[in-house]
């Protein structure tokens, strides 16, 4: 009978040690921060939380609004900064949530749009059609202007809505997204102030906030120079040295290591092919009239690439390296995979960067309704795919990714929803959700980093 009672006793404490040890490893999984209200894993998913935010916002769009929708929305607006503001987690929570950022993918990204409610008028959303150089074929194809909110200048509509580049929390959440892409340097179509493109606004005043709000993600930025009026050799070194000295001293300014050990700020010069190779070679070689090497203002300069002739105008140019920046493989010798390899062995043989730019697709018939045989379908994010794998075949120094919201030429990676108007059925990522660019690109950056190690071995 001792005996008996002796096991149960030993039965018992056994079972009890197995319930305390169960509560014990329960209590380790759940957050300390977790409190009552606060569901269990909830902290894990930070896009739920933003998610919430910004569909909140989009249901109470100016499109969704009756009566006086500037006020109204303005309104809701503050609302939705003060939550987001609230909700967003310390800087240290930030960098152990989202992805580590990858400084050799960069990414091009677009400040350029409005709305009434921070610009006082839509600005890019309502895109004009252009019509065809042509007038023949022009006539077949319409004519006019997009009219927001719910008529926009692309074939895709954004989960943000018609945005403004202005908006503080349109802003943060895309640092958000790009970090959580694991890019790391933020390419920035820069005009000079006063200046922009024929269809916006001047943006350089922007140019502070996006880099206060980068260097919270611990993101850099770099400027996409973009060709402004009189663009040449004497205007370039002015607006160089503009641009290092109001914002080269910010934490979240790019500056690139090159082979020598220099820290050099990096400048992609777009449609730098329309002026001629003598007066860039002005600028950036050491002979040069308006040289700017081995100045303070130095820089690595990026040219775009679009012809294979256009290699030997870069090379005698001065350029530092090339990019192909368009997402349409085909479209041009620059844009084709099949002729990275060349380009790279090019770059190789004269002390150039190869700089090959992938892209999710290409579709831009909502400004350019003519332009179908350009068109590059997403094919459910296989087409991003094998870009990626095409740059990773050249082994590059750095990536570039058209675009993160080039909305209207449909090679955004940012997040886009569904959406049906009377007018206008938008394209979108299903199956996927609207976060599936941000995955495939986190996932081509950490693919990349491990490729990248093997190439250094």
């Amino acid at each position: 009978m001792a005996r008996f009672r002796r096991r149960t006793c030993i039965i018992l404490l056994l079972f009890i040690l197995f319930i305390c040890s169960i509560m014990m490893a329960l209590k380790t999984l759940r957050p300390d921060r977790a409190g009552f209200g606060d569901p269990f894993g909830l902290g894990l998913l930070p896009e739920l939380q933003q998610r919430t935010v910004l569909l909140d916002n989009k249901q109470n769009s100016p499109s969704r609004v009756q009566g006086d929708p500037v006020t109204r929305v303005s309104n809701l607006h503050s609302i939705a900064v003060n939550t987001m503001k609230a909700s967003m987690p310390p800087v240290n929570k930030l960098e152990e949530e989202l992805s580590s950022p990858n400084y050799n993918f960069h990414i091009f990204y677009y400040s350029w749009f409005g709305n009434p409610q921070f610009d006082g008028k839509y600005i890019h959303w309502n895109h004009p059609l252009l019509p065809h150089w042509d007038p023949k074929i022009a006539n077949n194809y319409p004519k006019g202007r997009h009219n927001p909110p719910e008529d926009i200048g692309a074939n895709f509509y954004p989960e943000l809505g018609s945005y403004s580049s202005k908006d503080p929390s349109v802003i943060e959440a895309h640092m958000k997204q790009m970090r959580s892409a694991s890019t790391g340097v933020i390419v920035l179509s820069w005009y000079p102030p006063g200046m922009a493109d024929e269809n916006g606004e001047p943006t350089d005043d922007l140019v502070p906030v996006i880099l206060d709000y980068a260097h919270k993600y611990n993101l850099k930025v770099t400027f996409h120079i973009e060709p402004y009026k009189d663009r040449d050799d004497r205007s370039m070194y002015h607006n160089v040295k503009y641009i290092i000295d109001k914002y080269g001293g910010h934490p979240a300014f790019y500056r690139h290591k090159t082979s020598t050990g220099r820290f050099l700020p990096m400048f992609y010069v777009y449609d730098s092919y329309v002026t001629i190779p003598e007066i860039w070679a002005n600028l950036l070689t050491l002979s040069g009239s308006q040289t700017i090497r081995n100045t303070p203002y130095d820089a690595l300069f990026i040219a775009l690439l679009v012809e294979e002739r256009h290699k030997h105008d870069i090379h005698r140019s001065g350029f530092d390296g090339m990019y192909t920046y368009f997402a349409t493989n085909g479209f041009s010798y620059g844009s084709s995979h099949h002729n990275w390899a060349s380009l790279k062995a090019f770059c190789d043989s004269n002390n150039l960067m190869f700089i090959p730019s992938v892209g999710p697709g290409y579709i831009d018939t909502s400004i350019r309704p003519w332009n179908n045989h350009n068109t590059r379908n997403r094919v459910n994010g296989k087409y991003y795919e094998t870009a990626f794998s095409a740059a990773l075949l050249v082994r590059p120094e750095i990536i570039s990714i058209t675009s993160f919201n080039e909305w209207h030429e449909g090679t955004q990676i940012e997040k886009a929803v569904p959406k049906r108007t009377g007018q206008v059925v938008y394209l979108d990522y299903k199956p996927h959700k609207p976060n599936v660019y941000l995955e495939l690109t986190q996932k081509w950056s950490e693919k990349y980093r491990k490729e990248q190690e093997q190439w250094l071995m």
